[in-house]
């Protein structure tokens, strides 16, 4: 059982790889792509940098309880604090990067999801949704996936305060967690397509959860690379197309 959900896992990331492969097959298209992911890359790469510059007087905020510790210890909880608070900050950050660019790119990503289902023989049960109809329940849809990401960011922010653990199990449950809800928000555009909105895809992306995760935290680890974000974000869309089209029991391959 845990080979298969690898193998699933393993799939999924793959998925990714094929938007990729799409990416550099329509590269007209997929340029189009980068400029919103630019656009809100630039913004969150300065926030970002205001928060490294000011991340020590934020673990001294957080840990006001140490202020009477020894140097040593004080310091050592302060360096914990201080990573916590940037993994919470990458976490979010990565979440509400993709929310913002996809709000920005909306027609670009629209228009690159249907350029991959058509490759795959059209979108069964396409249904007409206004532009705007879409754009609101996109953002309304994402802003929900962010705030019930920082819900399970808080304890995991508190869990980067223990020794070991929260510098190697909360990352890579950090990366889980960040993966599962990048998954739901980057099929947005196909499901919409077919008028079904975010219980749908979380209901049918639960059904094959390592193959969603496998995406999802594949596209997230790209994401914390330099300028990652910016150049995947396209293949991402891609990729989450087909991710849709396989939960929905639909075709991934080329006619």
């Amino acid at each position: 059982m845990a080979t298969g959900a690898a193998t699933r896992f393993l799939a999924g990331a793959g998925l990714l790889l094929r938007g990729l492969a799409l990416y550099v097959r329509s590269p007209g298209l997929m340029l189009l792509g980068i400029v919103p992911a630019l656009l809100s890359g630039a913004l969150f790469v300065a926030a970002f940098a205001t928060l490294l510059y000011f991340v020590d007087d934020l673990a001294a905020l957080v840990t006001p309880f140490a202020d009477d510790w020894s140097g040593t210890w004080r310091g050592l909880i302060r360096v914990f604090a201080g990573l916590a608070v940037v993994g919470l900050a990458a976490l979010l950050g990565v979440l509400t990067f993709t929310a913002v660019t996809l709000a920005i790119g909306d027609p670009f990503y629209e228009k690159i999801s249907e350029r991959v289902e058509d490759r795959l023989g059209g979108t069964p049960g396409a249904v007409e949704v206004p532009f705007w109809a879409s754009l609101r329940h996109s953002i309304a849809d994402s802003l929900r996936l962010v705030a019930i990401s920082v819900l399970v960011g808080v304890p995991l922010f508190a869990a980067g305060f223990i020794p070991v653990v929260g510098q190697t199990v909360v990352p890579v449950v950090g990366a889980l967690v960040g993966g599962w809800f990048l998954a739901l928000e980057l099929v947005g555009a196909p499901f919409y397509r077919r008028g079904l909105r975010l219980p749908d895809r979380r209901s049918l992306l639960r059904a094959d959860r390592p193959t969603a995760l496998g995406f999802g935290v594949a596209v997230f680890v790209c994401f914390l690379i330099p300028l990652g974000a910016v150049l995947v974000m396209p293949a991402a869309v891609a990729g989450a197309t087909l991710l849709a089209r396989r939960s929905l029991g639909q075709s991934v391959e080329e006619g």
